[in-house]
């Protein structure tokens, strides 16, 4: 495994190693002792799902507040998404910036997110499938989100907000300017 260091601070890509022949191929996903080796001693006690049917899906931006704001993992395991995280941590020299890249099925890496980031992705192709490993258990009352489509952030999402498949509680979430800073 490799890390790959990212312009916010924090957010790490991990590439994988791939063991392939004529089967096919093997790859361990998480190992906490080569983890550990790569500088991330994160504790994780949750793993999640998502499908998305469709291309145009977006989910997020999510994250999820003190005392139980999680680290998080993500991999796709299935299809593509346009993968985007937000810097909400108050004081932080890139607060409000972000980045975005693809993750893909076929490309073997994940992207670990520490807490005090908002997450979020757009699916480039149908049935796409996302796995998430977290450091905290889901906690309803403190997970929260940032408007994905909000222009101060200035993300050039792959879909319009006309075009985009959004649930209706990512479609009502407040702006960056509304949002208290807890991070």
């Amino acid at each position: 495994m490799q890390v790959e260091e990212t312009a916010l601070e924090g957010v790490r890509i991990v590439h994988l190693d791939v063991f392939a022949d004529e089967r096919g191929s093997f790859a361990e996903t998480f190992d906490s002792g080569s983890f550990s080796k790569l500088g991330i001693d994160t504790v994780f006690v949750q793993d999640s799902w998502s499908h998305s049917a469709r291309a145009g899906v977006v989910r997020g931006l999510h994250f999820q507040l003190p005392p139980h704001a999680q680290t998080k993992i993500v991999r796709v395991i299935r299809g593509k998404v346009f993968d985007v995280i937000v810097d909400l941590r108050a004081g932080s020299p890139t607060f409000s910036q972000h980045i975005s890249f693809e993750l893909s099925a076929d490309d073997p890496k994940c992207v670990l997110i520490p807490g005090g980031f908002a997450h979020g992705f757009c699916t480039l192709e149908d049935n796409s499938e996302v796995t998430y490993k977290m450091s905290d258990h889901y906690t309803p009352d403190l997970y929260k989100g940032l408007l994905w489509c909000d222009p101060e952030l200035k993300i050039n999402w792959p879909v319009s907000p006309d075009d985009a498949l959004v649930s209706q509680k990512d479609a009502n979430h407040p702006g960056l300017a509304e949002l208290p800073r807890t991070f």
